[in-house]
């Protein structure tokens, strides 16, 4: 009869770090029990109960003590990102939720089990200057565990995303997992797609097709920001109004203008990424007689913003951390700016089925799309979860709003796995 490894799941969110290692420990020729499970989010909790029926789902960690978890082997911890996430405000252990780190130490202090899988953002490695990470490797191994983290990429796994996490392991008695000259494989995101499903007919969509055709949109962003002959704008697609190629032409150079610090200089401001500009410093790179009268109908349109320029102002905060903020100098006057926003549009990018797809993230996954026949369609819950490498017999059924969420926060499953390998290697030679 196989030995049973029991595992524990904090943070455990879609259950994707179990699941790794659930499978790791099958492959190994051990049996797997997850003896328990603590998730706070609502949808979570239903996507848990769907994959595991009958089991219990504890709720918040912080109010468990360690003494009412029963004993187990291997405790798994997707702990909270966002506290070292650049998409968040980078605060750390200055942040609640990244203390929540410190749960996890609590618990392998008074129950001592073999090892641990702990699963974090690339932001993690460089936050604070690498100092962040220090301490939390440190707190680790002054608890007796063998410690090993890394880099790793999921299109090296056989996934077709670029998603770049850190992966912390460590066990008690063995020595520390080599967590390097991992098997490379790749995949193009064709590999997941499903095929013949119904495309878009929104407006916008049928804008983009009136311009582009199929071929030609896969691998194209659609913002009104930088991304050169891979982005799409919304001049492009004249979609608040027509334009003349003119207009075109100088919208396309104000996007390259406003970045530059000379600007900053002549207002008399801090630099920063995207300033408006008078009409005298737009004429000093694009001369045209009716200039005057094509700002104001870029402006009538929605294209460009008639606005004041930014001045820079620092806070203290109640970290005592500096905070930048920027809000208009109304002692300056007005100038041209584009209206830019990453996730302005119904579609934030279509992606090629040749190539990857890029880091999903829960506030864009609903604005992701892929060609589909002679049409585009947004991603689909089944395509996300094969680009995090669920199996196809782990059940979503959520609102698609609340399935994206999770799995923007999720694991990639084969490199949580292959991590896994590494470890039950280290606790379990024997099994080798």
């Amino acid at each position: 009869m196989a030995h049973t490894v029991k595992l524990i799941d904090l943070f455990a969110g879609m259950g994707g770090i179990r699941l790794g290692l659930e499978q790791a420990l099958h492959e190994a020729g051990l049996a797997a029990q997850c003896v328990f499970t603590s998730e706070m989010k609502p949808h979570a909790v239903a996507a848990l109960g769907q994959n595991h029926e009958g089991e219990t789902i504890c709720g918040d960690i912080t109010r468990i003590a360690a003494a009412d978890i029963p004993d187990f082997d291997i405790l798994c911890a997707g702990f909270p990102c966002q506290a070292f996430s650049a998409a968040g405000s980078r605060r750390g252990f200055g942040d609640t939720r990244g203390t929540l780190f410190f749960d996890v130490e609590r618990i392998l202090r008074e129950k001592s089990p073999a090892g641990f899988i702990l699963e974090n953002v690339e932001g993690l490695v460089n936050h604070d200057g690498g100092r962040t990470l220090a301490i939390i490797i440190d707190h680790l191994c002054a608890l007796g565990y063998k410690v090993a983290w890394r880099l790793l990429s999921a299109q090296t796994f056989g996934v077709p995303q670029d998603r770049r996490r850190i992966y912390i392991v460590g066990c008690k008695n063995g020595p520390a997992p080599r967590l390097d000259m991992f098997t490379h494989r790749t995949a193009r995101l064709a590999d997941v797609l499903q095929q013949g499903l119904p495309t878009s007919q929104s407006p916008f969509v049928a804008k983009l097709l009136a311009h582009y055709g199929v071929d030609a949109l896969a691998g194209k962003a659609v913002k009104d920001k930088r991304g050169g002959e891979e982005n799409i704008h919304s001049w492009d697609i004249e979609l608040k109004g027509p334009l003349t190629a003119d207009q075109k032409r100088l919208l396309n150079q104000m996007m390259t203008e406003r970045r530059k610090k000379k600007w900053a200089a002549a207002w008399g401001i801090d630099w920063m990424d995207g300033m408006p500009l008078t009409e005298a410093m737009i004429r000093q790179f694009f001369e045209a007689p009716n200039l005057g009268e094509m700002l104001a109908d870029l402006v009538a349109k929605g294209y460009v913003r008639y606005e004041h320029p930014k001045r820079r102002i620092v806070e203290t905060n109640a970290f005592g951390q500096a905070i930048s903020r920027r809000e208009p100098d109304t002692s300056k006057p007005r100038g041209y700016n584009i209206v830019a926003g990453k996730l302005s549009y119904e579609v934030s990018k279509v992606l090629s089925p040749t190539g990857i797809a890029p880091t999903l993230v829960a506030t864009d996954m609903d604005k992701l799309f892929v060609p589909d026949g002679n049409g585009i369609r947004r991603l689909t819950v089944r395509e996300g979860l094969r680009l995090f490498g669920y199996p196809d017999t782990y059940r979503l059924d959520l609102p698609e709003r609340e399935a994206f969420d999770l799995l923007g926060n999720t694991v990639v499953v084969p490199v949580i796995k292959a991590v896994a390998q590494r470890l039950i290697e280290a606790i379990y030679p024997q099994q080798q």
